[in-house]
């Protein structure tokens, strides 16, 4: 690959993992507006894994002690804590992502990732999302999640399987139309990150384990840099700014590209 190529992937990655816009599209509809090569497997597991150490360097306090918590909680004599629940919310609205995961994986990968079907998906869920930001209060802090609020905005998150959903804006969605504020919902979203792209990165590497081919380490090294930046980047920006700008932005924006999208196949 080419430097350029390296650099514009991996900040497209970086850049849309943790905003509402879907970075499943992004890369998917990156090479043809470029004119790349279809970057490979490989290289996506990079990029996602430098967007992992950019989310477990941002919130490594809250991570440890989430963690921390949650590890002690487990003896019957542990003590539940509110890092402790959130920890447990956080392995429960996992579940539902994995376990369709692992049924539609190959549904996903050979028939959901057409420009038609990410168009459709990036108009309908900017509209929801857009719906979910302005339709409802959003008075609660993270603090008060519950078990409820966490299996729905997992059983939400399944649905970021298909291209052009976007697996942040369809958490953040769910937990707006729970009431939650927006930085709440955006810090969920976040955490959520975490367990979910961590097996996403072990299930795809699997597949890559003993496959045949050289192995360009610089090419996935400069990959993992750029969006481990990018991503950084893109969580304290996001974080700081999403209450006043809210989520219309976005929204408008995923209108723009589902557009441009369809006038692209159909000119």
């Amino acid at each position: 690959m080419e430097l350029i190529q390296i650099i514009v992937l991996a900040l497209v990655q970086g850049l849309t993992e943790f905003l509402p816009i879907s970075s499943s599209a992004h890369l998917i509809l990156a090479p043809h507006l470029f004119g790349y090569a279809d970057q490979g497997l490989a290289f996506d597991l990079a990029v996602h894994l430098g967007t992992l150490l950019a989310v477990l360097l941002y919130f490594r306090h809250t991570i440890w002690e989430v963690a921390r918590d949650w590890f002690a909680s487990l003896p019957a004599s542990g003590r539940a804590t509110a890092n402790s629940r959130l920890g447990w919310y956080i392995i429960l609205a996992t579940l539902p992502v994995m376990g369709v995961g692992v049924l539609v994986k190959d549904l996903v990968e050979n028939e959901l990732r057409s420009p038609l079907v990410i168009a459709a998906t990036t108009i309908g869920f900017g509209a929801v999302l857009l719906w979910a930001d302005r339709g409802f209060r959003h008075l609660r802090h993270i603090e008060t999640m519950n078990l409820r609020d966490a299996l729905l905005i997992g059983a939400a998150q399944a649905l970021a399987l298909v291209p052009g959903t976007s697996r942040s804006g369809i958490t953040m969605t769910a937990a707006l139309m729970l009431g939650y504020s927006r930085e709440a919902a955006a810090r969920f979203s976040f955490l959520l990150a975490v367990p979910t792209i961590l097996a996403s990165v072990i299930w795809v590497g699997k597949d890559l384990v003993g496959s045949p081919g050289p192995v360009q380490w610089g090419d996935l090294g400069l990959g993992i840099l750029f969006s481990f930046l990018a991503a950084l980047t893109t969580i304290h920006l996001f974080l700081r700014f999403i209450e006043r700008m809210g989520m219309a932005p976005f929204a408008w924006y995923r209108f723009a590209l589902g557009a441009f999208i369809l006038v692209t196949l159909y000119r």
